[in-house]
């Protein structure tokens, strides 16, 4: 036989039995390149980290191959190949980062929809109160008129406070993080400022601070009689609850402790608690005397005035004060200096970025006969 015919069927011969040796070998090296590429081109969404994934998931390719051409063992090539093993391909599943963040919401009062708001362009705020009346005699024909007392006219007064908060950050993390750190922090210092001004707005001490309109004295006595600067309240009928039996009746007492002209833009405020049990109060023909909203955005109504829900109420406790019934835009005053001011300092604590924001406010009661208060107690 030809020598150069022999030589090339025993090159095909070992050819073919190479093949047939080797070819569940390399079925099994195809089948994990792909699934490599597979998991390479998932990595690839990361946006600008894009480039240095694709080079590691190349690489790591590259270098699973070599040991199998070198060794001929699969077991390595597919060992090294598991989720569960960060070198060993774990680095390649990556987690989806959503682009939105979880935001757990926090409780606070409605204070500053409830009140009048004011914008100066100073540190303090003034306005005259015309509390009084002019003095009036009725007289005969021929009778001597006599000299009457005029008003006397008060000065109400509103100074702003500072509130401020000073996170730090590194220059690294603002330039880096995936989201805007200093608008994402901004973001919760202002509802912060938010949630302490209404509190503020309800029982702030007035020291640094606004003062609430259940920091004031108070007495049971009429607008007639009290002192300005009390503000009146009516008892519950039982210390730490409402009264045993009819406590509707206590509710209405409330109302209209307010003078007519008041009732007109009043409201009831009052913690979600509080609510809750009110809600179970029935009239006479077992009818529910709070009536629900049936349209969005709408308050409900109690007794034909709308509630609004504020947590930095009190508790119903004994002798605490956990409902306020008046028109609070007519009696309590917000005064904003200032909004929510940011000043970025990159330079006081190297490496970090100190995010100071401040805001100026006050507040206080500017008419006492404007908003009534319930006292959980017997008298």
């Amino acid at each position: 036989m030809d020598p150069i015919r022999l030589a090339v069927e025993e090159l095909g011969g070992a050819f073919n039995e190479f093949k047939e040796n080797n070819e569940a070998r390399l079925e099994s090296v195809i089948s994990q390149v792909n699934a490599l590429e597979t998991a390479a081109n998932r990595a690839r969404f990361g946006g600008g980290g894009g480039t240095n994934q694709r080079k590691h998931s190349k690489d790591f390719e590259n270098k699973a191959l070599r040991e199998f051409i070198q060794s001929g063992d699969v077991s390595r090539f597919q060992a090294s190949m598991s989720v569960d093993s960060d070198p060993g391909g774990g680095y390649l599943v990556l987690p989806t980062v959503s682009e939105a963040m979880t935001v757990v919401p926090f409780e606070t009062s409605p204070m500053r929809n409830l009140a009048r708001v004011v914008d100066i362009s100073t540190d303090r705020f003034e306005e005259p109160i015309d509390k009084d009346e002019a003095d009036a005699n009725w007289v005969g024909e021929r009778e001597t008129r006599g000299e009457t007392d005029a008003p006397d006219v008060a000065m109400f007064e509103v100074p702003v406070h500072e509130i401020e908060a000073a996170p730090k950050v590194t220059q690294k993390l603002i330039e880096d993080s995936r989201i805007s750190i200093v608008d994402w922090l901004t973001g919760k210092v202002t509802d912060k400022f938010t949630r302490k001004e209404n509190t503020a707005f309800v029982s702030g001490t007035g020291v640094k601070q606004p003062r609430g309109f259940l920091a004031y004295d108070t007495a049971t006595t009429t607008d007639a009689t009290r002192p300005w600067g009390t503000l009146q309240y009516v008892a519950s009928g039982a210390a730490g609850a409402f009264a045993s039996s009819n406590p509707t009746d206590n509710l209405l007492d409330l109302v209209y402790s307010l003078k007519s002209d008041y009732r007109a833009g009043a409201s009831w405020l009052m913690n979600r608690d509080t609510a809750r049990l009110i809600r179970q109060f029935k009239d006479g023909q077992g009818n529910y005397l709070w009536q629900p909203s049936t349209v969005a955005g709408e308050p409900d109504m109690l007794l034909g005035f709308p509630v609004a829900l504020g947590e930095d109420m009190p508790a119903i406790a004994a002798d605490s004060y956990s409902i306020a019934f008046g028109n609070f835009k007519r009696g309590y005053t917000i005064v904003d200096r200032i909004g929510v001011k940011l000043l970025l300092d990159p330079y006081t604590s190297k490496p970090f970025v100190i995010l100071y924001t401040y805001k100026r406010v006050g507040g206080a009661v500017n008419d006492f006969h404007a908003i009534k208060l319930m006292k959980f107690a017997a008298s």
